[in-house]
């Protein structure tokens, strides 16, 4: 999410592709000032680290996300992925309110079920999602963390809390 005013912008679910993730923001002069999760799969996290690192940002993840970091170094040995280092979280989330990042100010609705401490958010007419929705789908619930009839009252949750209008953000896709 960016402003075209600063070129500040906010990072969500950087996924594993940190050395794109940097080119892009050089390439189009934007300066992170935050890294925010919808959830804390290695998918989602993996580029996190070194982006933080690099640019000196914090990065804001729910607290009932916590055992999910924490399993990052036996979930990529588990698909056999490069290890990289689990990323410290310098803000956690706690619950509801407005999250105020810079001159960004995010909705929060808390939708677990994908995973313990999943989170989407709104901002302006956006919703970021994180895996609690995918492209034509729902999010899975098959990993440790997941429930489904969690998930489910997350959606609902979810779907009637939102304008009809909105622009949906999802994990994949």
């Amino acid at each position: 999410v960016g402003d075209q005013v600063s070129s500040q912008c906010v990072l969500i679910d950087p996924g594993d592709e940190d050395q794109k993730i940097i080119q892009v923001l050089e390439e189009n002069n934007l300066q992170p000032i935050a890294i925010i999760n919808t959830h804390a799969h290695l998918d989602h996290i993996g580029a996190v680290a070194e982006i933080k690192e690099r640019y000196t940002i914090p990065f804001y993840l729910h607290i009932a996300e916590k055992p999910v970091l924490e399993s990052y170094p036996i979930a990529t040995r588990m698909f056999g992925l490069q290890e990289k280092e689990t990323p410290s979280v310098d803000k956690w989330i706690e619950s509801g309110g407005p999250l105020i990042i810079g001159p960004f100010t995010f909705s929060i609705i808390e939708t677990p079920g994908h995973t313990p401490g999943g989170c989407s958010y709104v901002i302006e007419d956006c919703v970021f999602v994180g895996d609690t929705l995918f492209q034509g789908s729902i999010g899975r619930t098959d990993l440790p963390g997941g429930d489904l009839p969690t998930l489910e009252n997350s959606l609902v949750n979810l779907m009637t809390s939102l304008d009809l209008d909105i622009t949906v953000y999802s994990g994949h896709g």
